[in-house]
């Protein structure tokens, strides 16, 4: 008799489960850590220095290659937007920007491999080592992890505070988290405490949510392909889930190519507002 499959439910738990480790030491508990996310966020950020290293070092003054004039189309559009919204030293802003987003255009674009690939060849190494590859989790989009896309937020609060201190002194700043926005009142001042702490926190959880809910709503919607075209094909077994939902999955993968790069672009786009915010004072 061949072996049941997976039902709809178990396939979306299995799929939507990251890979954790319960080795446990005196300094680290490992069990806590995603660690799919953390393999391929750095794995895709290292990409990301190699690219745009190897696009400087290839630059040059005379008629540009194809991979040339696409890195200077971007970077003319990350320059061009940071002048506009950060008055001051861009020296490292304008780069800081061009890195997220290309990072974060790269960790969304592993949504449009298709499905099972990479977790059932994750299977495969798994099962070969002697474990049991029906509980090998590996989950390939790091944005579609909430945990990432607020450590990436909770970084630009991070360069926020930095810059606030830098621009307007520490003094500067601490007398605006106290007098602004309602005014220099003494009693006003626990009211506009509280509300820059408010404000920042909403920023942050905010900035991180918005890209973690578009991109888990995208990697979910290709799981329910996955599902339709194991109903079409017939079969709940997970070796022909791709088969019945290519068509269906080629369409959303086309209008999803549109997503992942708007996403990436708003993350920046709020990166440069939020730093460029805090070179301004109320």
């Amino acid at each position: 008799m061949a072996a049941q499959g997976p039902n709809a439910s178990e396939y979306i738990v299995h799929h939507l489960t990251h890979l954790k480790s319960a080795t446990q030491t005196a300094l680290v508990d490992w069990s806590i850590f995603h660690l799919d996310t953390l393999f391929w966020s750095a794995t895709l950020g290292i990409l990301t220095i190699l690219i745009l290293a190897k696009a400087a070092s290839k630059a040059t003054s005379g008629v540009p290659g194809r991979f040339q004039a696409a890195v200077e189309i971007l970077v003319e559009m990350v320059e061009s937007q940071s002048k506009s919204i950060v008055h001051g030293d861009r020296s490292f802003i304008a780069p800081l920007a061009l890195t997220v987003f290309v990072w974060i255009f790269f960790m969304n674009a592993m949504d449009l491999l298709p499905l099972d690939v990479v977790p059932n060849v994750w299977a495969m190494i798994y099962g070969a080592a002697g474990h049991d590859s029906h509980h090998a989790y590996m989950r390939v989009v790091p944005t579609a992890d909430l945990n990432a896309t607020l450590g990436m937020s909770l970084g630009v609060l991070i360069l926020c505070l930095y810059y606030s201190v830098k621009i307007k002194g520490f003094g500067g700043w601490m007398h605006e988290l106290f007098t602004a926005p309602f005014g220099a009142h003494p009693v006003l001042w626990p009211i506009n405490f509280a509300m820059q702490l408010i404000e920042f926190v909403a920023k942050t959880v905010s900035h991180g949510m918005r890209l973690f809910g578009n991109m888990y709503a995208g990697e979910l919607i290709f799981m329910l392909i996955a599902l339709m075209g194991a109903a079409w094909a017939g079969t709940a077994g997970s070796g022909l889930l791709w088969i019945g939902g290519v068509i269906a999955g080629a369409i959303w993968a086309i209008f999803h190519i549109l997503i992942i790069t708007l996403q990436a672009f708003i993350f920046m786009m709020l990166t440069l507002v939020y730093i460029g915010q805090a070179h301004e004072s109320h």
